[in-house]
């Protein structure tokens, strides 16, 4: 863990909003701006980002001894994830604490070695991993991912809420299916609503990090297991995730840069 530079977490308050999506697709632009990067997959019910990733199925993380874990590298990328320690179809049954406990042995037990940005791919909500994952690491802050629904933008809200009262700072939101584009005529139409994110941000007096249209080519690599950045790193899609990446960095490095100190003078 100290050899972490910034854990950040990409969250939602609640799922079906892309935020896996977003997490992973995010990670790889920030590898290709030339940082070593990790991606934690927290969501211990419903892990997604083996496959997303393309990582076989049956693929197990090498040990040290009995008590660590070598992450299984896709694409560069260091990866963690309930999904490689139990079979696609296998249903974690579990009560709240003992989901905490599997996050913390993933994230305190996995050899992570130097990385720049580790990225926590977060579970919908605001239970117990995500608090957690604040009580057990010192998280650089939060990006919150959202569409402009008004039901999403409700649960969004709380997401950033509750990010605040365990004092993580919000580092911006990320709107997800802010438009759809018709594949045949390019009519470009705002199903989900518009400037929702815009509208919260300025609540929150935060920043827009960026926001990614409905688009069927970002589904079908992640389904793929080939994430829209590697796939197409120069389609519109892939540069919309790379901008969203190099937002996010200006944040976290502002967020990071210690203070000038203050000089005061006296007659003493």
């Amino acid at each position: 863990m100290n050899q972490i530079g910034a854990i950040i977490a990409v969250a939602s308050g609640k799922g079906g909003v892309g935020k896996s999506t977003t997490a992973v697709n995010l990670a790889l632009a920030l590898q290709g701006m030339g940082k070593r990067v990790g991606l934690l997959d927290a969501d211990i019910y419903g892990p997604s980002q083996a496959m997303m990733l393309g990582v076989a199925e049956g693929t197990k993380p090498e040990t040290q001894g009995r008590q660590f874990l070598y992450p299984v590298e896709a694409y560069g990328l260091k990866t963690m994830s309930m999904g490689y320690l139990v079979t696609e179809k296998t249903p974690m049954v579990w009560r709240g604490p003992m989901a905490g406990g599997a996050l913390t042995q993933m994230l305190d037990q996995t050899l992570w070695g130097d990385l720049d940005i580790l990225i926590v791919d977060m579970p919908p909500g605001t239970g117990d991993i995500q608090l957690t994952l604040s009580q057990k690491a010192a998280l650089a802050g939060a990006v919150i991912v959202t569409t402009p629904q008004d039901i999403a933008l409700l649960d969004a809200k709380k997401g950033i809420e509750m990010f605040r009262k365990v004092h993580v700072p919000i580092l911006g939101l990320i709107e997800n299916m802010a438009i759809h584009v018709c594949s045949h005529c390019g009519h470009q139409e705002a199903i989900f609503g518009a400037n929702g994110a815009a509208q919260v941000a300025e609540d929150y007096g935060v920043e827009v990090l960026g926001s990614l249209p409905l688009a069927l080519s970002i589904r079908e690599s992640s389904d793929a297991g080939k994430p829209i950045v590697v796939a197409s790193p120069d389609s519109a899609e892939g540069e919309l995730y790379k901008n969203c990446a190099k937002n996010l960095l200006t944040a976290l490095e502002a967020r990071l840069k210690p203070l000038a100190p203050t000089v005061q003078f006296s007659d003493e």
